[in-house]
């Protein structure tokens, strides 16, 4: 959860919320889950799986899309890096690994969804860097249409709020 306390996601969650998201991937068919490690420590995960199983305000934007079919999607969950292991070539290790696992499933579409924040923003650090382009080599195309909403309480934050999420798609 520490990655998400980071910038743009800026999640102040809790232990047992997470529990409960992510046994809904522990019990969806067609699941995937990626841990790396070093010397035995986890350093990133990654997941994903059909958005035939995801919730209802992830499937949403693509139920009534005439370009989609929500039973030919795989939605990759997070890809989470510890800093000092980002940039060694891992986040596409974990993208390979998940867009294996859709064909391996007959899935032909993959898409996630990235917080928007704007670029003034005041917890923005001067050293943040967006992963637009590394999406972009990956061949994925940002979706403005593509868009839904998450709640949650941002770090600092009394009460949840809503987020707008965007979605990118290959």
């Amino acid at each position: 959860m520490g990655i998400f306390r980071d910038f743009p996601y800026l999640y102040e969650g809790n232990q047992q919320y997470e529990e409960q998201y992510l046994s809904t991937y522990a019990q969806a068919p067609g699941m995937f889950v990626a841990v790396a490690r070093d010397a035995g420590r986890v350093v990133g995960a990654s997941t994903a799986l059909p958005l035939a199983h995801e919730t209802a305000e992830v499937q949403r934007p693509f139920l009534n899309h005439p370009e989609f079919n929500v039973q030919d999607i795989l939605y990759l969950g997070e890809s989470l890096l510890l800093p000092h292991y980002r940039g060694r070539g891992l986040g596409h290790q974990f993208f390979d690994l998940r867009e294996r696992h859709a064909r391996t499933l007959g899935l032909n579409v993959t898409t996630f969804c990235a917080v928007q924040r704007p670029e003034n923003h005041p917890a923005r650090p001067a050293s943040y860097r967006p992963l637009h382009a590394f999406w972009r080599s990956r061949g994925y195309t940002e979706r403005p249409d593509l868009t839904t909403e998450m709640h949650w309480q941002d770090v600092g934050q009394s009460v949840e709020t809503p987020h707008e999420m965007r979605f990118w798609v290959k």
